[in-house]
């Protein structure tokens, strides 16, 4: 089992396939499995790192608070230690708001990105998805009063509740090659979606009809055409064809 081990945790990861990086980052509460409909596809051409994010699926949480940039710092230290320089990278949900961080901090290490469902701050969600967490954090607050397991999955929901807080000028200094891709029907809000697309320089935005928020997962094949068009090339559309795409 690849285990990598940095500042107090023990991260799991996948190495599948060859070709040029792409790194994959689930979302909340998941493991890397939440790509098992990707993984092999993607294999076929690009070599695919697959990772659990700490605290999460087989990795350990450590020392410390949890944080976007932490985790961040975590993605970028694994390519390290699999001696890449820079790789493709595509982050849900939270994977894709812990992508940004990545993009922020370590910018020289991505190639291009694509940001599935993410959010740039917590108002991003739609409202009821919103109340839904801050209920199940303040339960489990309760719950962590006897159970260790239940104050360990707190910490882990409280990244969805308080985190994190990107702005409009932050957005604007990812200057990767970026495709934000949501569901027509994603826990995200659509004006939220598109305020992601149209600040972060050489940005697009597809919806893809008919699907919620884990598009990978439901409709697999359709978003692994759109995630393998892009990483192809993902400079193909004109800033004007963007733009349209960002007004739908």
């Amino acid at each position: 089992m690849p285990e990598f081990f940095v500042d107090g945790a023990s991260l799991h990861y996948e190495d599948t396939g060859e070709g040029e990086p792409l790194l994959l980052l689930h979302g909340n509460g998941e493991d890397l499995h939440y790509f098992d409909k990707q993984i092999p596809v993607f294999a076929q051409r690009y070599r695919v790192i697959a990772m659990d994010t700490r605290a999460h699926g087989k990795s350990t949480h450590g020392e410390g608070e949890l944080r976007f940039e932490r985790l961040a710092d975590d993605a970028a230290a694994l390519l390290k230690h699999l001696g890449i320089k820079s790789a493709h990278l595509l982050g849900f949900s939270d994977g894709g708001n812990t992508a940004m961080l990545f993009a922020l901090r370590h910018p020289e290490m991505i190639r291009s990105l694509i940001l599935n469902g993410a959010n740039a701050d917590p108002s991003g969600v739609k409202l009821f998805w919103r109340i839904f967490t801050w209920i199940s954090y303040w339960l489990l607050f309760l719950f962590a009063q006897f159970s260790e397991s239940a104050g360990y999955k707190r910490e882990v929901i409280g990244l969805m509740v308080s985190q994190p807080h990107l702005t409009s000028v932050n957005l604007s200094a990812i200057r990767i090659p970026t495709l934000v891709v949501v569901g027509q029907h994603d826990m995200i809000r659509a004006s939220h979606s598109r305020m992601l697309a149209r600040n972060i320089r050489h940005a697009k935005l597809v919806v893809v009809p008919g699907a919620g928020h884990a598009v990978a997962r439901k409709k697999p094949e359709t978003f692994n055409r759109i995630a393998l068009d892009f990483f192809q090339d993902p400079m193909k559309q004109t800033d004007e064809e963007a733009g349209l795409l960002q007004e739908q």
